[in-house]
């Protein structure tokens, strides 16, 4: 983390504030009081006349602060870029010339980040659901963020997709995904991808035919910046539902399940233009009595008819790359982005899995795909070491990490989204091995607390793997 070190500065002006949205903003207030600057390595300052209007230009990249040169000509507006932080708390900077009152400007963007994987969101800007029962949170009236493009009736960024969430399946707004979804959205679903609004209508109203009583709860929604005016969303679900229709799986068995489901939604202009969806469909399928072998069976069948002549898979994800060993990735300092990047490269790709102790808390808990909670380093071993047998030299590749950072020091929510990728060559959690390249989609939530994994929820589609494990394969 970089130091700080504070000037006084006196200013006669009115109070700007700029507002932050975690590392990829910064706040400005002019008013008579101090000015906190923040200086860090490279850092240069100019001298200019008391009776001279200072105009700065900051340009921040990789966590360095560069003043760049001051206008020492009188003029009644900044010119301030846009700002990417990497790891750096900063205290409200002030300037001396800045002549609209109470105007905000949003520093965000992901152009320069020093890392394409991680981001964060800055939770104070919104309201968290946390253990907030969705009657009171539907109630909360504060608006804290700014989204600009967005529908006025959302007071912010998670307020927005928890709202969406609700109107259109506990509602039965389907109309709702035509104001919110983008005409040629593509949804990321394991080994296939749906594309355009269509789709997301059809298989809404599908899920709902087969589950009309599905109730969507809430558990938590992390969020950040996604490019420079749009935000991405983890929103994790737990449902309840009864099986009164028939669905993918097979007739209706008249059943009650409930089961986890994340979704990753890039969100710009008050639409979804990308989503990647996990759901629990092996539980599911689990639950409502059915063989989920001959289940995935008929799945790949039909996947057949549809892709016949079509190839499948390039080339062989391996962890290693040829004869080098797989890459262990060195934390490039002590933030939280940093330590998910390095504990998932040791323990999923170079397999230290002994090294769970290192970054788990010994009461640590983790809940796993089919209702399964596991406590403790040897049930948590046991899990990563079950499934990588499955896929026992195959690459584990994460492609983004998204932090905000609790209130009232209670550590950091983190969601991690990855691809497991090799083939399935070895007896482990999916059974017998089918030889087929297989991949793997998931989205794991954390509860990091004092640099350790306190909780942690792992959610992928078993089905689709065991459907790409019986694609090709004749009766």
């Amino acid at each position: 983390m970089a130091s700080t070190n504070k000037n006084n500065v006196t200013s006669k002006e009115e109070e700007k504030e700029v507002s932050t949205s975690g590392l990829e903003s910064c706040t400005v207030k002019e008013n008579k009081a101090k000015m906190n600057q923040t200086n860090f390595s490279n850092i240069n300052e100019n001298q200019t006349n008391e009776n001279k209007t200072n105009t700065y230009k900051r340009n921040i990249d990789k966590g360095n602060i560069d003043k760049g040169n001051i206008d020492k000509t009188n003029t009644n507006k900044s010119d301030i870029n846009k700002v990417n932080i990497d790891t750096v708390d900063t205290d409200k900077l002030n300037t001396n010339t800045l002549t609209e009152k109470n105007k905000k400007v949003i520093f965000k963007g992901e152009d320069n980040m020093s890392s394409t994987k991680i981001y964060y969101g800055d939770s104070l800007e919104v309201t968290p659901v946390g253990v907030m029962d969705y009657n009171d949170f539907s109630k909360q009236t504060k608006r804290e963020q700014e989204i600009p493009g967005f529908d006025s009736k959302y007071r912010d960024f998670v307020d927005y997709i928890m709202k969406i969430t609700h109107n259109i399946w506990e509602e039965k707004g389907i109309g709702v995904i035509y104001d919110t979804y983008h005409n040629n959205v593509t949804m990321h679903c394991g080994s296939s991808n749906l594309v355009g609004i269509k789709d997301v209508i059809s298989n809404t109203l599908q899920t709902l035919h087969a589950f009309p009583d599905r109730r969507l709860i809430g558990q938590n929604v992390i969020w950040s910046n996604f490019g420079a005016d749009g935000f991405l969303s983890s929103h994790r679900v737990l449902s309840t539902a009864t099986n009164l229709g028939d669905s993918n799986f097979g007739p209706a068995t008249g059943r009650k399940i409930n089961f986890r489901t994340v979704i990753d939604c890039a969100t710009t202009n008050n639409r979804i233009h990308e989503e990647w969806l996990v759901r629990d469909n092996l539980w599911i399928v689990t639950q409502l009595g059915l063989n989920p072998q001959e289940v995935a069976k008929s799945m790949a069948k039909a996947s057949e008819s549809k892709v016949l002549s079509l190839q499948s898979t390039y080339g062989i994800c391996e962890s290693m790359d040829g004869q080098f060993m797989p890459t262990k990735y060195q934390a490039k300092d002590d933030s939280v982005g940093e330590m998910m990047l390095e504990m998932t490269s040791r323990i999923y790709n170079y397999k230290y899995i002994n090294e769970v102790k290192k970054y788990y808390h010994d009461n640590a808990v983790v809940h796993f795909i089919c209702d399964k909670d596991l406590n403790g380093y040897d049930e948590i071993q046991g899990m990563i070491v079950s499934l990588l047998a499955s896929i026992p030299n195959g690459s584990y590749e994460v492609e983004r990490v998204t932090c905000n950072q609790r209130e009232k020091n209670e550590g950091y929510d983190v969601s991690v989204r990855w691809r497991l990728r090799g083939i399935n060559e070895g007896i482990g959690f999916f059974g017998q091995p089918s030889g087929k390249h297989i991949e793997v989609m998931g989205i794991n939530h954390y509860h990091i607390l004092q640099g350790k994994v306190k909780e942690e929820w792992i959610t992928f589609d078993g089905m689709d793997v065991l459907k790409q494990m019986y694609m090709g394969v004749e009766e």
